[in-house]
């Protein structure tokens, strides 16, 4: 046999190996269900197809994305080793990483069926590229409240606070109902989201009191705000570790703490009444 159909061979027998053991995912499918809720962030339903078999976990890419915007974001929102200024030097980060890092990953959830998570990273990533070109001057953000038409004179009136504060408001809200639905999911997350809504009431609290003019009490609000936010991340980089590991079938596993049978869902319920008759 030539050297040449040895090397063939060879180059054959190694892609095979590869495509067989690309992450961990094409390992454990079908999937176990504790080890789908350390893989992906919705609850494991009934899906058709083997989508998952086909594409990457989208996961992990969104968790990096928001985790390295949102942990320097709170770092400087208390304002450690002297940062601050709104975070205007990492705008592009909040944009990039976690704007449209958190959008990709979100179109993946969706393409394989995974729609909690999907809504997850399309809010979370949507907020990162407001939160990043509210702060550019392109954009005018204040124009509207200021009589002369000046973006930054308009940014300090109680108007504009007071709109912010209800925006924030509002994503409390959003991310309280994704709380409610994290039950079906693991403790990080849970976890997580439950600091989320924290910090998004801090922080409109804190808008409100700078509409009302006490400076003092909204920067103490505004530091509990930073602090609620950094804590938040702890359990992402939980997550994103232990999907990272499972990506490379690591011999180290983290527990993510499975929280799918906690709240049993309309499926499972019906299944139990099925075997119970």
């Amino acid at each position: 046999m030539s050297d040449d159909n040895i090397s063939d061979k060879q180059e054959a027998s190694t892609a095979e190996m590869l495509r067989r053991i690309q992450t961990a995912e094409s390992v454990l499918l079908p999937i176990p269900r504790d080890a789908f809720e350390k893989l992906y962030l919705s609850p494991k339903i009934p899906n058709a197809g083997n989508l998952r078999r086909t594409f990457g976990n989208p996961t992990p890419i969104s968790l990096m994305g928001f985790l390295l915007a949102a942990t320097p974001g709170s770092m400087l929102t208390m304002g450690w080793r002297g940062s601050g200024g709104n975070g205007g030097a990492i705008l592009p980060v909040y944009i990039f990483f976690g704007g449209l890092v958190q959008i990709f990953g979100a179109v993946g959830e969706w393409i394989i069926g995974n729609t909690f998570s999907c809504a997850l990273f399309f809010t979370y990533g949507t907020f990162w590229i407001v939160q990043g070109t509210s702060n550019m001057p392109f954009f005018a953000v204040g124009t509207n409240y200021s009589p002369t038409g000046n973006s930054l004179e308009g940014m300090q009136t109680p108007e504009y606070s007071a709109t912010v504060g209800l925006y924030y408001v509002t994503l409390s809200v959003v991310t309280f109902v994704y709380l409610i639905c994290s039950i079906r999911t693991n403790v990080c997350l849970f976890l997580a989201l439950f600091l989320l809504v924290i910090t998004f009431a801090l922080t409109a609290a804190t808008y409100f009191q700078m509409a009302l003019g006490n400076a003092a009490q909204a920067a103490r609000l505004q530091m509990a705000a930073g602090a609620f936010n950094f804590a938040l991340c702890i359990p992402i980089w939980h997550i994103f570790v232990a999907q990272i590991l499972d990506a490379v079938d690591f011999p180290i596993t983290l527990p993510v703490g499975d929280l799918s049978t906690v709240v049993l869902g309309r499926s499972q319920k019906s299944r139990k009444r099925e075997e119970s008759l």
